[in-house]
């Protein structure tokens, strides 16, 4: 489930409190690994988070926890599952 109203906002606009709110809520998840992952992107990236990242991770939201966390673990290639270069973009900040 994505925000809508991310649709109608540019690329590169920050978030803005209700939106990342929404956001933190939709990234959690049912596995601890995940879960811990994920916060810490959010304690790292939080306030620069843009539009085009929080749709990034709406897209990583919408997988299955374990093909998730397959992905944050590099286990897999995230392109089995993953085209949009958004959500591409958040990996990137992930494994960082």
């Amino acid at each position: 489930m994505k925000d809508d109203t991310l649709d109608s906002r540019h690329a590169h606009d920050a978030l803005g409190e209700r939106a990342l709110s929404k956001l933190r809520w939709r990234c959690r998840r049912g596995l601890l690994e995940n879960d811990l992952l994920i916060e810490r992107f959010f304690e790292k990236h939080e306030n620069s988070i843009t539009v085009a990242q929080a749709r990034g991770l709406y897209t990583l939201m919408e997988l299955a926890d374990n093909d998730l966390m397959d992905i944050l673990l590099k286990r897999v290639p995230p392109d089995t599952q993953i085209n949009e270069p958004e959500a591409r973009d958040v990996l990137q900040l992930l494994w960082n």
